[in-house]
């Protein structure tokens, strides 16, 4: 039986040159990356062009308005964020990826919320780092074009250069920015990752997502220090995530008890965005929570050692943070722990002298970050 022209990319043709391939070819390319995409874990896969002008504009009056706070690497590297060809010289179509990451045996963030002595961390960073996976299955991609057309330009990207993911997805096809700044997709929700390859090949472009929030603001609504200040428009120097990653300061006294027991990022605006209830579990192993991260006892996690620490988060996004930032987040959210249930039963004060003691032990701590929150966790403890 006959093939049809676009069944397959014939390789002489291909590395004669990558340019010249005819459009019927070059759609056959595309058809082949998006299927070897699939076979590799990705659960979908879009082509874009470099054109981002609306989301450079969109990013320069965030910054203007100083939301960044102190992540001052979102202004260093000027146009090169939102223009890839300046970035990677000769970029003319972006592959953007996506993943899911939330497993089955993760506990849902929500049923944590009013849990104040377990520790609620973000579902995403429950298993190994998610950088060397996606970077290693894009790296393996590109290798099998590189295999099918010869050598082309191209870079991989996984959080690891200044690269616009969420703006590149939505006009690849993979979703929608949503009101909580975070990409959407209306058969699989926001819990899933994102990574890219630059390539300087004329790939055939898919068409931008369309935006699906309507009316809905529960993400706005819900955000426990009022981060979404607009629809779209997300002030990190509010939110959970930056707070308890990003920032390397003293966290604002205000901002404190708002944090609850979040001790690394916050999902909020993501579990009560009604499109999750779409998301599809994933099935990668190293996504699976590790050392019970998914619902871990507050106490526990402040009694490790710097040693403890490390071994323990070994492979993990929440190692970035290190020792001193972990526990003085912890110190928060030990301080907030029975703040909204004062009874007195004997359980209840057992918890509350544990606590207590707990931060008293770290008073001598050689960190004055760490001191000063661990005074403001005590200070809440006092009748």
């Amino acid at each position: 039986m006959n093939e049809t022209p676009r069944s397959k990319v014939k390789a002489s043709d291909a590395k004669k040159n990558k340019h010249a391939l005819s459009a019927a070819n070059l759609q056959s390319l595309k058809d082949q990356i998006l299927e070897w995409g699939r076979e590799l874990g990705f659960q979908q896969l879009g082509i874009t062009d470099t054109q981002l002008e609306e989301h450079e504009d969109r990013l320069n009056h965030w910054l203007d308005r100083g939301f960044n706070g102190e992540m001052a690497y979102m202004k260093r590297h000027g146009t090169r964020r939102s223009r890839p060809a300046e970035l990677r010289p000769g970029t003319l179509t972006v592959v953007s990826a996506r993943m899911d990451y939330m497993t089955e045996e993760a506990i849902p963030a929500q049923n944590l919320m009013q849990q104040p002595l377990q520790a609620l961390i973000s579902r995403y960073a429950l298993g190994r780092d998610y950088h060397k996976l996606l970077r290693r299955r894009l790296q393996q991609l590109a290798t099998r074009i590189e295999q099918e057309i010869g050598a082309f330009g191209y870079r991989v990207y996984v959080d690891s250069g200044p690269v616009l993911e969420k703006a590149l997805a939505e006009k690849a096809g993979l979703g929608w920015i949503g009101k909580h700044s975070n990409l959407l997709n209306r058969d699989a929700g926001s819990w899933f990752f994102l990574g890219e390859i630059y390539t300087d090949l004329p790939l055939p472009k898919d068409s931008a997502g369309e935006n699906y929030c309507g009316n809905c603001t529960r993400c706005i609504d819900f955000c426990p220090t009022g981060a979404i200040v607009g629809p779209y428009l997300v002030d990190a120097r509010l939110c959970i995530s930056y707070l308890t990653i990003e920032l390397r300061k003293a966290i604002p006294v205000e901002l404190r008890p708002l944090i609850g027991n979040r001790i690394f990022g916050c999902d909020d605006c993501q579990a009560v965005c009604p499109w999750n209830r779409f998301a599809r579990h994933s099935q990668e192993d190293d996504f699976r929570p590790r050392n019970g991260l998914d619902a871990a006892d507050l106490l526990e996690l402040f009694s490790w050692t710097e040693q403890d620490f490390l071994q323990r988060t070994e492979g993990s996004a929440i190692r970035r943070i290190g020792h001193s930032i972990w526990l003085r987040n912890i110190a928060v959210a030990l301080g907030n722990a029975l703040r909204d249930a004062p009874g007195t039963t004997p359980d209840r004060a057992a918890d509350r002298s544990a606590i207590v003691a707990a931060l008293q032990s770290r008073l001598g701590d050689s960190s004055e970050l760490l001191q000063e929150h661990v005074a403001w966790a005590l200070a809440q403890h006092t009748p």
